[in-house]
């Protein structure tokens, strides 16, 4: 399969993928129902920092590379709580007055953390596509974007954004792949991407756990005390999701 071909072919399967995903949430309608969703989400993104990004982190750069994970945290707790206005501190209760002074910021730091993991992803896939072993790449990829979109999309839909702002940040996350890997092929010769990418992962890291800490956890503690059993359970299964996928793709390309 020619190089341009199969790096199209991968990239749209993942756009559906991360498609997908948004499709879950935006059809869910009960409010229980999504603040489950939310654990669901935080067991994502702690298991995506624990078992995915700071690994390879550490492959990549060693373990100085660390150091990266608190100044992920602490920019963005100083981005979202002090550069970014919040319009209100519950996502749930307060759609109204979202919509009059501009809606909640923690989705697009969400947004801005998961794309930034998902451009690295891109690149990960055009170096994949150049060897001959993107198919591996392809099922690492999309195996995980799928219950990162959701959790992405959860995230939009409790600040009560519209279910087409849902699926454009969707459609936007899933085409990061290939932007990614367009960068990948455009600096190949020119940039070090692996060192690049160590850096840029362990930053993410810091990211992805002050979403699930300082947001997503509160957030479902507030919301989802009468049903803290399924919640628990919904955060410990996107935990051992994103373990098991580790597991899975531990020989192939994150």
């Amino acid at each position: 399969m020619p190089l341009a071909v199969a790096l199209s072919s991968y990239s749209l399967v993942i756009l559906l993928g991360a498609v997908l995903g948004a499709l879950v949430v935006v059809f869910t309608e009960k409010q229980a129902r999504l603040v489950t969703f939310l654990a669901f989400a935080a067991g994502v993104m702690f298991g995506a920092a624990f078992f995915h990004l700071m690994p390879e982190a550490y492959r990549g750069g060693g373990l100085w590379t660390f150091a990266l994970v608190p100044a992920g945290f602490v920019f963005l707790l100083v981005l979202d709580r002090y550069v970014m206005t919040h319009a209100c501190e519950d996502p749930v209760g307060c759609k109204e007055h979202q919509h009059v002074q501009g809606g909640n910021t923690l989705g697009m730091t969400a947004f801005l953390g998961l794309s930034a993991h998902t451009l690295f992803d891109g690149i990960a896939l055009g170096s994949a596509v150049k060897e001959g072993v993107g198919l591996m790449a392809l099922l690492a990829i999309t195996s995980h974007k799928v219950p990162s979109s959701l959790s992405l999309a959860s995230i939009l839909k409790s600040e009560g954004k519209s279910t087409r702002r849902i699926m454009g940040f969707a459609v936007m996350y899933g085409l990061m792949v290939p932007v990614g890997a367009g960068l990948y092929f455009a600096f190949d010769a020119v940039l070090s991407f692996e060192s690049l990418a160590a850096r840029a992962l362990a930053f993410s890291a810091g990211t992805f756990l002050y979403v699930a800490i300082l947001d997503l956890i509160p957030h479902v503690s507030r919301h989802g005390r009468d049903r803290w059993v399924r919640n628990l359970a919904a955060m410990t299964t996107g935990l051992l999701l994103m373990l098991a996928l580790a597991q899975v793709t531990a020989h192939g390309v994150h």
